[in-house]
């Protein structure tokens, strides 16, 4: 276990902003991949925009992974999705009890509550959470994207107390009959720039569901805050785009474009741009097909190398976490018209769900082997961060 000054330096600035205390561990030097050959060329669609007006802040440069990685919490229990809270806080869905774990400093859990009508199997359980900030009109609140025993769904539930002592009130539904399955249920949740709720839905095992533009399967969605279809969407319905058979990572680049990572079937795994109204060719194209009717993906992995789950951009670096493939990707610079691809931690972590840029600006991840299809390791599941610098 490597432990350095520059290390040290990044660990108490995670302790000052969320009361966090990491232990170091190595990090593992990396190579390079290049993307899949195959088209790359994407046709924006007419309808609505979430691209922000521009600022006079500096360009993002890419980033890497730099220093050691540390240990911020574990003893997890199939965690899933991460939710910072304005003002201090940091929450984790446990997707098969679903509860809400509040990671305090030292890295101690507590449960923060337990959402309702949780009915974990296979694939689905507590997956996404969301923090929607309070406004003048009404308080924090935590989204989440749920299996019940009839359906996926969102809810949304009041968030009360301050950092240490979080808690959830009464649920009410969002949105409700997203179909479910034992697999390919989807479940990433989140707020676009624009302030509307996004949220991605698998195939539930029918593949031809993700062409029907009535059907809320194979989609990513488009919502208001109450759940409602967002003005301007392409359809008229909740419907934002189509044609996914398990999209689990959604964010948006510093132009305000809008990603998204897809577990393909059994050839290609999926990193594409969204824009909507259009087609991403599930279940009539997997990868990059030249297609003029569907979008091809702007790089695409062999399953064995992915088969991603969340994505998340920091600076003009998209990291995008592979279960299957037990590392972290970097796609960069996330501005090019052809990035370049390159892992990170391949097989030291076991699978990775989750990512997110920690309230420092490194960046944090999850590992998830007690989901069921992973072999657990010492300590798991673990939150862990690592430092960033520039690169790429």
């Amino acid at each position: 276990m490597r432990t350095g000054s520059r290390q040290s330096t990044r660990h108490a600035r995670v302790a000052a902003a969320t009361g966090i205390v990491a232990v170091a561990l190595p990090l593992v030097a990396c190579t390079t991949h290049e993307p899949a050959p195959g088209p790359t060329g994407w046709t924006p669609s007419p309808s609505v925009t979430t691209t922000p007006t521009p600022s006079a802040e500096p360009a993002p440069v890419p980033v890497v992974p730099a220093g050691d990685v540390g240990v911020v919490a574990e003893g997890l229990d199939a965690p899933w999705s991460i939710a910072l809270v304005p003002g201090g806080g940091v929450l984790v869905s446990e997707r098969d009890r679903g509860d809400v774990v509040e990671v305090l400093a030292g890295g101690s859990l507590r449960v923060a509550g337990t959402v309702p009508g949780v009915a974990a199997a296979g694939e689905g359980g507590l997956l996404g959470i969301a923090v929607r900030p309070a406004d003048d009109d009404r308080g924090t609140e935590l989204y989440a994207y749920l299996t019940s025993s009839d359906d996926n769904r969102i809810v949304r539930m009041p968030l009360t107390g301050t950092a240490g002592s979080l808690a959830l009130g009464t649920a009410e539904p969002v949105l409700t009959g997203i179909p479910k399955a034992g697999n390919h249920d989807g479940g990433r949740i989140a707020f676009g720039p624009d302030g509307m709720l996004y949220a991605t839905t698998g195939d539930a095992g029918v593949g031809e569901a993700a062409q029907d533009p009535d059907s809320l399967s194979g989609k990513i969605l488009r919502m208001t805050p109450h759940g409602a279809p967002a003005p301007g969407n392409p359809f008229g319905t909740l419907v934002y785009t189509l044609g996914h058979r398990n999209p689990q990572g959604i964010a948006w680049d510093a132009s305000g474009g809008m990603w998204a990572a897809e577990f393909g079937q059994n050839t290609w795994d999926e990193l594409n741009r969204i824009e909507p109204g259009s087609n991403y060719g599930w279940p009539v194209v997997e990868g990059a097909a030249g297609d003029p009717r569907y979008v091809d993906p702007v790089v695409q992995w062999s399953t064995s190398e992915a088969s991603p789950s969340a994505l998340a951009v920091i600076g003009d670096t998209l990291f995008l976490a592979a279960l299957r493939g037990q590392r972290i990707w970097t796609v960069a610079p996330a501005s090019a018209a052809e990035p370049t691809t390159t892992p990170w931690f391949a097989g030291e972590f076991g699978r990775i769900r989750e990512v997110v840029e920690s309230p420092d600006g490194a960046l944090w991840f999850l590992t998830n082997n007690t989901d069921g299809r992973g072999s657990p390791r010492e300590g798991d599941d673990r939150l862990l961060s690592v430092d960033l610098a520039p690169g790429g």
